[in-house]
């Protein structure tokens, strides 16, 4: 009778550590890495959907803000993380296409050392001109912009967060595609680019939709022309770039990546959640305020967009000429 009780003792105790371990395991937080400070457009919006799959996958997402080098300390933190799940991040424009070309030195491979999990949100840039200035050269339309510029080589100037920010490059892709000159003037930051254009030091910039939105509701700055392939619902009224250059898009986007080697089927699961809160109404309303429009796609054409979003910017950063040692 001892042995027996004694045995059952132990499969009893077995059992219970069992349960405990997979509660344990099902209940692991999971690390959200985010490559940037913390309050800024790419923070709040993983703060949002951190909060919408709690429950989803049983357990809290914690944010973890790394920033520094463009981006590169916190993705690269990511890329060496375990493949288990337990540690995703964020990839975004900078870190994911636009760094690979721009530092002479990546301490990550963007083609390979990610597992693409959803892309979460695309944010249209907006090319916009201090607004007396366009009253005064007569500019309302893209058109106008191109005409003036040709007919006034070099007395263009435009303004951006400095050599290699998302608005130097775009500017520089703008005027290859137009065949127009304009002389670059990179700030310390996307901030001060705004306030010389809102000053009149400068004419036009290509400013992300959310930064420029209140001026060009308050009437100081004018926008020209949205940076995506279609009109943005924010601007339903303003054309895109590419109504006038045929498939010109330089827009901000980030997503969802894992360590590369992550198990297809964590991958899959997280997929599922995620792509369900951004789906999700309450989401699709906060997200608006932010002026930042959901996506939520699969593994497949996140990961396929990533790629095709690196081999353009190559071409785009190459034909600036500007590094980071």
């Amino acid at each position: 009778m001892k042995t027996r009780h004694f045995l059952l003792t132990l499969i009893a105790g077995a059992t219970v550590f069992a349960t405990s371990h997979a509660v344990a395991q099902q209940h692991r937080p999971i690390r959200l890495v985010v490559p940037y400070a913390a309050g800024g457009p790419i923070d709040n919006t993983a703060r949002i959907l951190a909060e919408q799959v709690k429950d989803t996958l049983g357990g809290p997402v914690i944010i973890d803000n790394k920033p520094g080098a463009g981006g590169n300390i916190g993705a690269d933190f990511v890329a060496k993380a375990p493949a288990d799940g337990l540690t995703i991040g964020i990839a975004a424009t900078a870190t994911n296409a636009v760094n690979p070309w721009l530092y002479s030195k990546m301490p990550f491979n963007a083609a390979t050392d990610f597992a693409p999990i959803t892309q979460m949100v695309r944010v249209p840039n907006v090319l916009v001109m201090n607004a007396e200035t366009a009253n005064r050269l007569n500019i309302r339309t893209l058109t106008d912009l191109i005409r003036y510029a040709k007919a006034n080589p070099a007395k263009l100037n435009y303004a951006s967060g400095g050599n290699g920010s998302a608005g130097h490059l775009a500017g520089e892709l703008f005027k290859k595609e137009a065949g127009i000159f304009a002389v670059h003037i990179p700030y310390n930051g996307g901030n001060p680019a705004q306030l010389a254009l809102l000053s009149g030091q400068v004419d036009f910039n290509f400013d992300n939709l959310a930064t420029a939105a209140p001026n060009i509701r308050s009437g100081k700055l004018k926008a020209i022309a949205v940076t995506t392939l279609k009109r943005s619902s924010a601007l339903p009224d303003v054309p895109p770039v590419a109504d006038t250059l045929k498939g010109f898009s330089i827009d901000t986007w980030w997503g969802l990546v894992a360590p590369a080697g992550t198990p297809p089927e964590v991958v899959a699961k997280l997929n599922q959640a995620f792509v369900a809160a951004l789906n999700a109404p309450e989401t699709k309303t906060r997200f608006a305020s932010m002026l930042a429009e959901p996506v939520g796609n699969s593994s497949e054409q996140f990961g396929a967009f990533m790629k095709s979003e690196l081999a353009k910017y190559e071409k785009v950063v190459k034909a600036t000429g500007a590094k980071v040692d």
